[in-house]
């Protein structure tokens, strides 16, 4: 087993309140010690943790690790200060059979209580995501219910005057449709050939539906008629 060492600072208060890269590499070897595991140590000096790409010792540590192997650090914020890369970062290591360990947590993913506790904050987080997805959806569906723009291109089967959204008479027909056809089971592709035959044309004149286009303008009408009932 090789223990892969990943140490950070971005700055030089890093380097002097205890984090340094000789602090967090002494931590790791203690580590490895305990485990029996040979080292390898990479380092990122001076390197903010808010992206991944431009971490050449992150992307080195990643390249080498491989299966049976452990990446090690002090801390997943010496990893990355994202949880979204935290977490690919750990798929990643778990499709290479890899591990991953941060002393400072005390996550270790080689033992079994280690990988509950770390699926267990990827459980949290993909909570935190999700609900902070519902207050956006909530926010435009409120403002779209007033009859408000929320930004982006005027959604089809409306017009805009002074910043209010308005029904557009012709495409609330096509909308009907859509929401008709839709009910009675019709298919996504079979709406949109229903549409091409009929000659409506979308938002910015193409005679072409695609599915996708068609399921966003349903779902839309389908969540506004929940809010206003």
């Amino acid at each position: 087993m090789k223990a892969i060492g990943y140490i950070r600072v971005s700055t030089q208060g890093q380097a002097d309140d205890g984090v340094s890269l000789a602090a967090q590499e002494s931590k790791i070897h203690a580590w490895a010690t305990l485990n029996d595991a040979e080292v390898v140590i990479f380092r990122d000096e001076g390197i903010s943790g808010k992206r991944t790409e431009n971490r050449p010792g992150l992307q080195a540590s990643l390249d080498l690790v491989g299966k049976g192997d452990a990446l090690v650090v002090y801390s997943l914020s010496r990893l990355s200060r994202s949880t979204k890369d935290t977490l690919t970062i750990a798929e990643a290591l778990e499709k290479k059979e890899a591990d991953l360990v941060s002393l400072s947590e005390k996550i270790d993913t080689t033992s079994a209580a280690g990988k509950m506790v770390f699926r267990m904050l990827a459980v949290l987080s993909e909570f935190e995501r999700d609900q902070i997805s519902d207050r956006t959806c909530f926010a435009l569906a409120h403002k779209k219910k007033n009859g408000e723009k929320t930004g982006g291109d005027v959604p089809f089967g409306y017009l805009v005057r002074k910043g209010k959204l308005f029904p557009h008479p012709e495409e609330q027909k096509a909308v009907a449709l859509m929401l008709a056809m839709r009910k009675k089971g019709n298919s996504l592709r079979t709406i949109c050939r229903s549409l091409e035959s009929a000659g409506i044309t979308r938002k910015k004149g193409s005679l072409v539906w695609s599915p996708v286009a068609v399921l966003r303008i349903v779902k839309r009408e389908q969540q506004m008629a929940k809010i206003k009932a």
